[in-house]
């Protein structure tokens, strides 16, 4: 049996993140480390909080990875609600890019709506469904509000 990590620590899914300036502005106020987990090679400030993690190009390598990093000490940024499940139920905080929290109260809904958005934008009479909403300053705002919070909290135990 693995001893869980107690260190405070934000995990980034990271290909397609429009928020790692935040996060890497939140992590050197806080002194917290960034692990962003991608399936390419991205380019990372030259700091010693900031790492990378790249994964190979299975289906699903950075969610596995990510999800199996997760636990009550850190803190994932995600929009992808299915990797937010997983990082739920291994105890993460989890935020959206846009900064929403997903939490165990929510969750549950976020993957139903998820389910059924997906079967109407497959439907042949899908005309004009489309995805989210572009991303917005005040979605940038929030995200920045919301990790704060959230690793604040963490620091003090919950």
């Amino acid at each position: 049996m693995t001893t869980p990590n107690t260190t405070l620590r934000i995990l980034v899914d990271a290909d397609a993140c429009p928020v790692k300036d935040e996060i890497y502005k939140v992590a050197w106020r806080h002194e917290v480390p960034v692990t962003l987990v991608s399936n390419a090679h991205l380019r990372i400030p030259d700091h010693p909080l900031i790492g990378k993690v790249v994964v190979g190009s299975g289906f699903d390598a950075a969610d596995d990875w990510i999800a199996e990093a997760s636990d009550a000490a850190c803190v994932v940024i995600t929009a992808d609600i299915l990797l937010a499940h997983r990082c739920i139920k291994a105890g993460a905080t989890v935020i959206s890019n846009a900064g929403k929290p997903f939490t165990a109260n929510s969750i549950g809904a976020a993957v139903a709506t998820r389910a059924i958005m997906a079967d109407l934008r497959a439907s042949p009479t899908a005309n004009g469904i489309g995805g989210p909403a572009p991303f917005s300053k005040t979605d940038r705002s929030r995200f920045l509000q919301a990790l704060d919070e959230a690793v604040v909290r963490l620091k003090r135990g919950r």
